[in-house]
């Protein structure tokens, strides 16, 4: 099919919501706490490289300053809806891939998840409701609530998604917006963007069974599929292609797999079985890629930087650190050491707050009892032992559990954990977090005792 002519569509300047970094950490600590609740698909599965490839292709379309790092993920739910965190992240549910007639309605939705992102929607949405703080406080208070592994117990043991990122209900004029700027994304990709409007309108169609959770949380903007009609009625000729065997078969793979309902998922979520969820034919959950635990890019430089917070304490000077306001959780990595949002190589200081606690061992008990539900197959290696960190008694243990990174035999690596906790003030406790593969510990270890060493809190 063939467009009018007229001018090329240009995306807009969507200028920016909140600082760029903030955004995407606030992503991908939800992403940590979603694959904790919900059952996903694995990296390797072909339904996931498919949307991947789609979604990348989508993604090369957008000018690079204008764009983010997307993720693209497939929620293993039967029902159909799609969602899109700050930062990047877009999640498919298997029941949209099921839903959608074509290529193109797939790549409407997906486009539109990216311009959700691309306009900073969410954000835009979060500093409405808190106008009289920053946008960097609103941000850390949502931080707060929905980190994920280990940094997550910290900043609140036991804590939950927080609702406010996942369940964000968009308001008509936002989707009047991601409509347009998915139109543009889409037509420059070489898809129709009317199939957008017609998989919107065609779900707008089944009142008998229900309004899917999409269309709750995309409420229609008006009248959708002219909006879009005349959005793209003066746009230069061009071949569409919205179909192809690509999609064809990824639909049928996910028509042959196990989805789950709302419902059911709620329930897995509730009984701590969603990480026992897994892919086609049950294949394990894929690992993160690999990547060279040895490379000069995660390992410490000889130089220390001072930082100056709630605590002052020196860091590598090739290392980043990233403070959440609300939570108190402060983190030092290379930019290298993250991975599939978890902190592969670096340092978690937070505040924490035991329950009933009677010393310091009980606080400390408590604690690596959060971090062990959160992250099944963690133990601790060996007792509780005391330290002292400038003068001040402490207590020390190291655990060990599964790193985000991957070995060269694709399986993940064992990843040691050294856990240093510190009585602080009124009852609360102060953690130190120092994480590597097992395997590089040891020519961590001195920095790690080096940045102990220069721990002090400011109190």
């Amino acid at each position: 099919m063939l467009a009018g002519v007229g001018n090329e569509p240009g995306l807009p300047d969507p200028g920016l919501a909140a600082p760029r970094d903030q955004q995407i950490q606030l992503g991908q600590r939800a992403v940590a706490e979603i694959y904790r609740q919900m059952p996903m698909l694995p990296d390797n599965s072909p339904v996931t490289r498919y949307v991947q490839s789609l979604g990348h292709k989508l993604q090369s379309v957008i000018p690079e300053q204008y764009n983010w790092p997307y993720q693209f993920h497939v929620v293993q739910e039967k029902d159909i809806n799609a969602f899109a965190l700050p930062g990047g992240p877009v999640f498919i549910n298997v029941g949209t891939i099921m839903a959608a007639a074509n290529e193109a309605e797939l790549a409407g939705v997906i486009a539109h998840e990216m311009s959700h992102v691309y306009m900073q929607h969410s954000i835009k949405g979060m500093r409405k409701q808190g106008t009289t703080q920053a946008a960097g406080q609103i941000l850390g208070g949502i931080l707060g609530v929905v980190l994920g592994g280990p940094a997550g117990a910290l900043a609140n043991m036991g804590a939950q998604l927080g609702a406010g990122v996942i369940s964000m209900k968009y308001s008509r004029a936002d989707e009047a917006q991601a409509d347009a700027v998915g139109a543009i994304i889409m037509y420059k990709a070489g898809y129709n963007p009317i199939r957008l409007a017609q998989f919107f309108q065609r779900l707008g169609q089944k009142g008998n069974s229900g309004q899917p959770q999409f269309l709750s949380d995309h409420p229609d903007p008006g009248n959708r599929f002219q909006a879009v009609q005349d959005e793209i009625r003066n746009w230069p000729s061009r071949l569409y292609h919205d179909n192809s065997p690509q999609f064809a078969q990824a639909k049928q793979e996910a028509g042959s797999m196990r989805a789950y309902s709302a419902q059911e998922i709620h329930q897995m979520s509730q009984g701590g079985q969603i990480h026992n969820v897994s892919g086609p034919d049950d294949a394990p959950a894929a690992p993160a890629r690999s990547r060279n635990e040895s490379s000069s890019e995660v390992m410490p430089s000889g130089g220390f930087q001072q930082f100056q917070g709630p605590f002052s304490l020196e860091y590598p000077s090739n290392w980043q650190p990233v403070q959440e306001q609300q939570s108190g959780l402060v983190t030092f990595a290379p930019q290298a050491g993250v991975v599939q949002n978890a902190i592969a190589y670096g340092v978690l200081v937070a505040p924490f707050q035991p329950q009933s606690a009677n010393n310091l061992d009980d606080a400390t008990q408590q604690l690596i009892s959060s971090l062990q539900q959160r992250n099944p197959g963690m133990r601790q290696a060996g007792e509780i032992q005391k330290i002292r960190v400038n003068g001040v008694l402490g207590r020390s243990v190291d655990l060990l559990g599964q790193s985000p990174l991957a070995g060269s035999n694709g399986q993940p690596l064992r990843e040691r954990d050294w856990l240093v906790t510190l009585p602080y003030n009124d009852g609360a406790n102060v953690s130190l977090i120092f994480v590597a593969p097992e395997n590089d510990f040891a020519r961590l270890r001195p920095t790690f005792e080096q940045m102990l060493k220069t721990f002090r809190l400011n109190q």
